[in-house]
């Protein structure tokens, strides 16, 4: 019954997605997917958004610890953030939407959000459609994932750091890591020699899409080859579009704005600003759409969900009390996302020598 093709995406059907259920409270901490865009449809219950602009990854305190594939937490507890430690905080816009049954709402790319449930029990379907950045930006999970778990595993294991998310299976051994990192820059290099040479991408037919979705796994599954995944970008244009434009976006007639926090809150301490459009919510009239399994960030959500982002945030920042720094401390700043990023790119201007 879901039809994620009615949103401009030939051949992306519910296979593609993953089903998320959840009771009053539970929640994800606030985050940012490195990879894709995301399309989310509410089946049941509600659910409350908090999204956030990727110019206000700054004024989020991101960070790696604890660690999860493609998922970069904030150190802030959104609904309830400490101003005196984190004082960027108030300078971040905070775009707020609750998702009732039959609305689907785009995630753009690198918008974080903080996601909880408002009714007893809630049901929701997610599609993350890939993008051509999606290249780069395993090039660079690749790198932290080697970095952390090389760090991580010379420490003794009896000192029970959460440093590994629980929707994290288990770290995984250097050798895999290496592997992993040359099968993402491979697949890099290959995507930019093709857009070099100009060759044409034929438009993605349902059974290639299905490929795409069977190799974009969130886990690094060394059976998977990267390369043999297309891209659906060709068809988009994920830049701000501005509001006589946004009848042409190919998602349907029923388009709402998921407009800024008109004014400040004690709680998000947002500061409005003119929305730029990129944020939209669809109103499906009677039908259901849905999401892609490969890509499984969270299988569960639990009122403690949030706890595991948020315990690093005492365990890994440098406080007045704190004599020594700690492994973390050292991670927090090594696995940066600007420091990662300049990483790759030497990595890969390495690699094209």
């Amino acid at each position: 019954d879901v039809r994620w093709s009615d949103f401009g995406f030939p051949g992306r059907s519910g296979k593609e997605s993953t089903l998320w259920i959840g009771s009053e409270g539970a929640n994800t901490p606030c985050h940012l997917d490195s990879y894709g865009c995301n399309l989310v449809l509410q089946v049941q219950g509600r659910k409350r958004w908090h999204l956030f602009p990727p110019g206000d990854t700054s004024f989020l305190y991101p960070t790696r610890i604890p660690y999860e594939e493609s998922s970069i937490f904030s150190k802030v507890n959104i609904t309830n953030p400490d101003l005196k430690r984190f004082p960027k905080f108030r300078n971040s816009t905070a775009h707020v939407v609750t998702l009732s049954p039959g609305q689907v709402l785009l995630v753009p790319r690198h918008w974080w959000h903080y996601v909880e449930s408002v009714d007893p029990v809630t049901v929701s379907i997610n599609s993350w459609i890939e993008l051509d950045a999606d290249h780069e930006a395993r090039v660079e999970e690749a790198i932290t994932r080697m970095l952390v778990c090389a760090i991580k595993s010379a420490e003794n294991p009896s000192d029970g750091d959460l440093w590994l998310n629980p929707t994290e299976v288990e770290a995984t051994s250097h050798e895999i890591n290496l592997q992993y990192l040359n099968k993402a820059v491979s697949a890099y290099l290959k995507c930019q020699e093709t857009s070099v040479s100009g060759q044409a991408r034929s438009s993605s037919t349902g059974a290639e899409q299905r490929t795409n979705a069977s190799c974009k796994r969130k886990r690094r599954e060394v059976g998977c080859e990267p390369e043999g995944c297309t891209s659906l970008t060709q068809e988009f244009d994920f830049s701000t579009p501005k509001t006589e434009e946004l009848q042409k976006i190919p998602f349907g007639p029923h388009l709402i704005q998921v407009l800024p926090q008109s004014h400040k809150t004690s709680v998000m301490g947002a500061v409005a600003v003119e929305s730029d459009g990129r944020d939209l919510l669809h109103e499906n009239e009677g039908e259901h759409f849905g999401k892609l399994h490969c890509k499984r960030k969270r299988l569960l959500m639990s009122n403690d969900c949030e706890t595991a982002a948020h315990q690093m945030d005492s365990d890994c920042s440098p406080c007045t009390s704190q004599t020594a720094l700690s492994t973390n401390d050292f991670l927090d700043c090594l696995v940066n996302p600007h420091v990662i990023s300049l990483v790759a790119q030497l990595l890969l201007e390495r690699m094209r020598v």
